[in-house]
């Protein structure tokens, strides 16, 4: 079995003592899993340039990063690595930010026990896992949707947006809306100027994020 490497980034001796514990408990049936500690930025670029695929354990509000855009370029450098961000600290806006980002788990301090030990083992298996506080927030409409960020899209824009975030077509679109092929992609062309994209999947966040789909009908 080729070799499992957790990393558990943080800064702080007990949270490493007791999540390498709580790690060591929960998948001590996995063959090859090691487990190594660090607690500055260039250690993890260092152990993640060695083992590219591992899972990064992190709370980022009390590591060696200045921001969640560096997380998230480490993120895009490293994209077969899986990230577990376990923290108290995680925001509305960032849970909502990082809701689309497939290779993030989030699981929060204040979890139940098995509910973490649920999210290493997804983890050790490339599996996402979002403890059920996230999952019902996203289920949620977000109360701090920016009105000037969304207003700046017609009503037809917006739920032509929709329809794209929900994975339809142009001419899927067009025969739904009883319009031209022609007219949607038109529509298509001034959504993604108006809102600064270049392609569906970054539309896609752009609608999530601003609630113009919600997750809940996002994942149905």
């Amino acid at each position: 079995m080729d070799k499992k490497t957790i990393i558990i980034a943080d800064n702080q001796d007990i949270t490493r003592l007791g999540l390498k514990t709580l790690v060591r408990g929960a998948l001590k049936d996995v063959e090859g899993l090691e487990v190594k500690e660090l607690n500055h930025r260039v250690e993890l670029i260092a152990e993640l340039k060695a083992n590219p695929s591992a899972v990064v354990i992190i709370d980022y509000t009390l590591f060696d990063l200045g921001s969640t855009d560096e997380l998230l370029n480490l993120s895009d450098r490293f994209p077969y690595a899986l990230w577990v961000l376990f923290s108290d600290e995680l925001t509305e806006g960032l849970i909502r930010r990082l809701s689309v980002e497939q290779q993030f788990s989030m699981i929060l301090k204040d979890d139940s026990a098995q509910e973490i030990i649920t999210a290493l083992k997804c983890a050790i298996t490339g599996v996402r896992f979002l403890c059920h506080q996230v999952t019902n927030l996203l289920l949620t409409p977000s109360a701090q949707q920016s009105i000037a960020e969304r207003d700046q899209l017609t009503a037809t824009e917006k739920e032509v947006l929709r329809l794209i975030a929900l994975g339809k077509s142009v001419k899927e679109i067009a025969v739904e809306r009883s319009s031209s092929i022609h007219t949607i992609t038109t529509h298509k062309k001034n959504i993604f100027r108006k809102i600064n994209v270049n392609t569906i999947y970054e539309a896609t966040k752009y609608a999530l994020r601003a609630g113009i789909v919600e997750m809940v009908e996002y994942y149905i």
